[in-house]
């Protein structure tokens, strides 16, 4: 079978992830990246204290694993001419230009599609092809309503510590340029689809965003609660002080928990609506109850109850023990796989390139 040809013409992270979602699929990726601002951006996003290795920072490898960096001038004729040899053979442009910059540069869907008509053509852009306004996720975490749910009630509007609508919008992305692939497979013709940050944010809102449309229910920070289930998201501290969240989500779990707890009122609780209704004299109970376990031998029970939940765990624990197909391991870096459904086999991958690594490669000399 035929390897998909992908240019990425893309950066950040919602583009690149997509790029890695196909190079883990067994995609040959090249990454166009500019020479004159020293390519991908997130190259120069350093944590504080980290040494660089080379051009490729922590935040780099999260998503640009098993690709080829080709360094170009696409404001130069002639490395644009070589940009256009490869669009002629490739399956798919990844390309997160705000709207008109594309066409400045030449590599727009339209001027593409004249060199390769069955090339499918996927744009990230912030708020659509009409609107030049540049999109960031932060920005687009605040106007989408989700930073005014995210916190502690009462308190400033949080924003969700990773770029989580970059997230959402490459795997909209992905969706899109799958479906473009199978009805390539029945026309013969390519496409543009594209995918707007913003669009993705507000269709990522789900029962919150139904909360409002359905039932006129403005939503608002809650913390940890859920403004539909309890107890479900609140935090309890066991009796060797670890945090504990329960995520209970039926009336057969409730009932499981309470018989964990030895808890026999349930008058007030019975229904998950007054559940939701009598939550603060529910979690002074629950509260009471849990601190007098020890969180091992309390989440066994939970465990084997079948009732959700689970000890807060850091960064470094979740990861530390991590399933090993998480990973990707190459010249002493360990990253994160983009693609999680198990039934593929999972193939090796290079390490997130250097700048300009593959121009030999690809382009032979370049003048």
């Amino acid at each position: 079978m035929k390897k998909l040809k992908i240019i990425e013409l893309a950066s950040v992270l919602a583009g690149p992830s997509v790029g890695q979602f196909f190079a883990e699929l067994g995609a040959e990726v090249i990454k166009v990246e500019s020479l004159k601002t020293g390519g991908d951006v997130t190259r120069s996003w350093l944590f504080k204290g980290e040494k660089v290795n080379g051009t490729v920072s922590a935040y780099f490898t999260a998503a640009n694993w098993g690709k080829k960096s080709l360094a170009i001038d696409l404001t130069n004729p002639t490395h644009r001419t070589k940009i256009y040899e490869l669009i002629k053979t490739a399956d798919i442009v990844i390309a997160s230009y705000k709207p008109g910059d594309a066409e400045k540069l030449g590599v727009d869907y339209e001027t593409l599609k004249s060199l390769n008509p069955k090339l499918i053509y996927g744009q990230i852009t912030g708020y659509g092809l009409d609107k030049a306004k540049v999109g960031y996720d932060a920005v687009i975490q605040a106007e989408s309503g989700f930073m005014s749910i995210n916190g502690e009630q009462g308190a400033d509007p949080l924003k969700m510590p990773v770029a989580l609508i970059d997230v959402l919008a490459g795997h909209q992305l992905k969706e899109a340029l799958l479906v473009a692939l199978i009805e390539r497979m029945e026309s013969g013709n390519g496409k543009l689809v594209q995918v707007a940050l913003i669009d993705a944010a507000i269709s990522a809102l789900v029962n919150q965003g139904a909360n409002w449309l359905v039932g006129q229910n403005q939503p608002k920070s809650m913390g940890n609660l859920h403004p539909n289930i309890a107890p479900y998201g609140e935090l309890f501290t066991t009796k060797d002080g670890r945090k504990l969240l329960l995520a209970v989500g039926n009336d057969k779990q409730f009932l499981k928990l309470c018989s964990i707890l030895e808890i026999k009122d349930l008058d007030l609780f019975s229904t998950n609506q007054e559940r939701v209704m009598n939550r603060k004299a529910l979690s002074e109970i629950l509260s009471a109850k849990i601190h007098h376990w020890p969180s091992g031998k309390l989440m066994e029970m939970l465990v084997n109850e079948q009732v959700p939940a689970g000890l807060v765990a850091t960064i470094n624990e979740a990861l530390d023990e991590g399933e090993p197909h998480w990973f990707l391991k190459a010249d002493g870096i360990t990253g994160l796989r983009s693609f999680a459904a198990t039934g593929f086999d999972r193939i090796s991958l290079s390490p997130p390139p250097q700048l300009g690594m593959h121009n030999q490669e690809i382009l032979g000399d370049l003048s």
